[in-house]
């Protein structure tokens, strides 16, 4: 059996968040419906569903985003809204990146639920009653 470092940290989902983010901010926000939009959208789907199920939420807001109508899901004022509204590819951009800011912040959270509530789980003494 391999030894296994104590110190080794797996990729977290918000380090996969993340990944996704930097790879949005590298793309050429010029040309919106390029090819590589369409590859990092199929990423990031397959990426939400693998992570969370084909049915969540998260995987819903973002289709949402790709096609510019996710002011609602993610809070967008009205008055932020009228102005985007005649440049879609930029307004899915922007949702792209607050959908995924979303998302990140949430899973962020939960991973410091998760780990403090691992915190000490290791020992192997029985539950008293």
């Amino acid at each position: 059996m391999p030894n296994t470092n104590a110190s080794f940290s797996p990729l977290t989902r918000s380090d996969q968040l993340k990944a996704q983010l930097d790879k949005l901010e590298g793309l050429d926000h010029r040309a919106p419906v390029h090819p590589n939009f369409q590859a990092f959208d199929a990423e990031t789907e397959d990426l939400l569903v693998r992570l969370y199920g084909q049915g969540h939420r998260y995987v819903e807001a973002y289709k949402y985003a790709t096609v510019a109508e996710a002011e609602a899901i993610v809070n967008l004022p009205a008055s932020a809204q009228e102005p985007m509204a005649k440049d879609l590819p930029k307004t899915a951009l922007q949702q792209r990146r607050q959908v995924l800011l979303g998302i990140l912040t949430e899973v962020q959270a939960l991973e410091a639920r998760e780990a403090t509530v691992l915190t000490g789980e290791d020992r192997e003494d029985p539950p008293s009653v």
